[in-house]
């Protein structure tokens, strides 16, 4: 009798439980108050309650957990300054979606070999989460496979669903039930209007099949998440943070129902994937802000400790302060940028 099922599966590796992994990391008090704070405070940043803007800032991929609690201080120290008019969240992305082929993160392949050790990446990615927020400092993720969120999210203060995946129902249905704001970004064509219907549906009462802790498969019902937003990324037809671009989106989602609360991510098409020029368009923003512009909430920047990227050639002789995916500002430019913003929002 010919085989029917799993024909293209060469092996299957059971993982342990979503309750398995946090009873081995466990989360604390202390640490759960802290993602609760921050989860609050950019709430009240999208409700205009809180008049600070929002910074999503950090490496486009963690790589190396060293690199990345290193830059987390940097963040923390900074943090600290610029607190009143500026509330600065940390890109701690584990996974990356795929164009074609490429290094998918490090959840997926934590020794950047092909060995493919997700438990090893799960761990890493949680343990590196509570380390975060040890220190106070908020933590940004992708969500991207629907089945890891149950290791981690609780760790997580923001998240975003990306250009490939905000017109998937899947992604939609699971951001309907968590626990933070959502951004969507819009369409890698530079659409708008995808991103928009992923906001509305996001923020309706869904069922789906998922994982539960306990790793039996289960059917979750959600309440909808009322704090979606729209990340404005550019595109292939270029930049998509001018005035008018602003003004398109904003009137949009008022059109839709939603309240216009607007990210503008300074990097991928925005900057041409050129990181020196994510400068430019954090500046054109401020101007816009300045201007009387009130549905830009926030920003976003992609910055490592060292800036540009490296391949991954051999993985032993990676620098754990250069980006392996997109290129990164460096540091010195990247708080350099942010005290600038910080004294553009003072006027």
């Amino acid at each position: 009798m010919p085989e029917t099922s799993n024909i293209n599966i060469s092996s299957q590796d059971t993982l342990p439980t979503p309750a398995q992994m946090k009873s081995a990391i466990p989360s604390s008090p202390d640490i759960k108050e802290t993602v609760w704070n921050s989860r609050n405070t950019i709430e009240n940043i999208l409700l205009h309650k809180d008049k600070r803007h929002l910074i999503i800032v950090g490496p486009c991929s963690i790589h190396n957990t060293e690199g990345a609690l290193a830059y987390a201080e940097n963040l923390k120290r900074l943090n600290l300054e610029v607190a009143d008019r500026i509330y600065l969240v940390m890109r701690v992305y584990f996974e990356k979606p795929r164009t074609s082929l490429g290094w998918k993160g490090l959840i997926y392949d934590p020794d950047m070999d092909g060995s493919d050790d997700i438990e090893k990446g799960l761990n890493l990615a949680r343990n590196l989460l509570l380390k975060i927020a040890q220190m106070g400092v908020a933590a940004a993720s992708e969500v991207l496979d629907p089945i890891t969120p149950q290791y981690i999210i609780d760790l997580v203060s923001w998240a975003a669903i990306g250009a490939r995946t905000a017109e998937s129902q899947t992604h939609r249905q699971l951001a309907s039930g968590l626990s933070m704001p959502i951004g969507f970004k819009n369409g890698t064509d530079g659409n708008i209007q995808v991103a928009v219907e992923a906001i509305r549906t996001a923020a309706s009462t869904h069922s789906f099949i998922g994982v539960m802790n306990d790793g039996r498969v289960g059917v979750f019902k959600t309440r909808g998440n009322k704090f979606g937003h729209l990340i404005l990324r550019g595109g292939f037809m270029g930049p998509n943070y001018g005035s008018e671009y602003i003004a398109f989106a904003r009137e949009l989602m008022k059109k839709a129902g939603i309240t216009p609360n607007i990210i503008v991510d300074c990097s991928h098409g925005n900057s041409f994937k050129q990181p020196e020029k994510q400068s430019e368009v954090l500046l054109d923003i401020l101007q816009q802000i300045g201007n009387g512009e009130t549905s830009v909430t926030g920003t976003m920047l992609e910055s490592n400790l060292k800036s540009g990227s490296q391949k991954i050639d051999d993985p032993n002789v990676l620098d754990p302060e250069i980006s392996v995916t997109d290129a990164c500002l460096g540091w010195d430019a990247t708080e350099f940028l942010i005290r600038q913003a910080y004294a553009g929002l003072k006027k």
